[in-house]
């Protein structure tokens, strides 16, 4: 089994995708005009609109009510991420070490989901992610 991307269901898909690619550096590859990906090497972001639900099961997810998952994004500068977008998304911490090692900053998208950019910065880390 692979995994392969997150999708994240949008009440306003069209902002979504406007702030993955800000926060990404990377542009969306629109596959229609309810859908787009945000390919990264390690998986891909997937961004559906609020009427794509329907086509699994009415009902059955609901745009800006995740409150249990957080994405991450491993990134080469942390500080220079946190300059970037310190004054451009609506921030949940500011920057700081956590017990396993890793400097990050959590933000919150448009819709509410936890975004969390994040570099390892003790050895353990560093070590646990293959980047010295």
């Amino acid at each position: 089994m692979k995994f392969a991307s997150t999708r994240l269901i949008a009440a306003d898909i069209k902002a979504m995708v406007s702030f993955y690619e800000m926060v990404t550096g990377l542009t969306a590859d629109w596959q229609a005009p309810v859908f787009a990906e945000i390919v990264t090497p390690a998986g891909t972001l997937a961004i559906g609109a609020a009427e794509t639900v329907g086509l699994w099961q009415d009902g059955s997810a609901e745009p800006g009510h995740n409150r249990t998952a957080t994405l991450e994004f491993q990134v080469e500068d942390i500080d220079a991420d946190y300059a970037r977008l310190k004054d451009k998304v609506p921030l949940v911490h500011d920057l700081k070490t956590m017990p396993w090692g890793n400097r990050t900053f959590q933000f919150r998208d448009p819709e509410g989901t936890a975004v969390s950019l994040y570099m390892p910065q003790t050895e353990a880390a560093k070590q646990r992610f293959g980047s010295r």
